[in-house]
């Protein structure tokens, strides 16, 4: 579908630029409540999920999908939500497997020197891993099931 039609190369790129904005505000608010505040991290990335998630509904409803807009807006909200709760399920338990091993490895990698602690490294690589295989979820299901009104 997306290697031959280039409708749909052009949406998942539209939709990939709409969840690098949308990463933008969820690393921010990750490190903020994290590092700001000392939410605790798993805690943190809910919020910050949940802020990119609001802002990729509204970039895909306008500009990724601008001709999906007959459907009615609550529907579609719906569904990008429940599709990114089950996103957000699956990435929590990724996050949770992969943080202390990312943690783990920045102690090995990083000098005590570097600017950055291991725990901050870690934790923000964790969820660069887990957006990008979010991403592709994000896209399928909600192509074929939220924008489903779309040829």
């Amino acid at each position: 579908m997306i290697l031959v039609n280039k409708k749909e190369r052009t949406r998942f790129l539209r939709f990939a630029i709409v969840g690098i904005i949308g990463a933008v505000i969820d690393f921010g608010i990750l490190n903020i409540l994290n590092q700001g505040f000392q939410i605790p991290v798993l805690t943190a990335q809910a919020f910050s999920f949940s802020a990119a998630v609001i802002s990729n509904f509204t970039w895909n409803r306008l500009w990724t999908y601008p001709e999906s807009r007959n459907k009615p807006v609550g529907k579609q909200l719906l569904q990008f939500v429940l599709v990114s709760l089950i996103g957000l399920a699956i990435r929590t338990l990724i996050f949770n497997g992969v943080d202390s091993l990312m943690i783990n490895l920045s102690e090995q990698i990083f000098p005590s020197s570097f600017f950055l602690k291991p725990e901050v490294i870690g934790h923000n690589s964790s969820l660069a891993f887990v957006i990008i295989i979010i991403l592709f979820w994000n896209f399928f299901v909600n192509r074929f099931w939220t924008y489903n009104d779309i040829r």
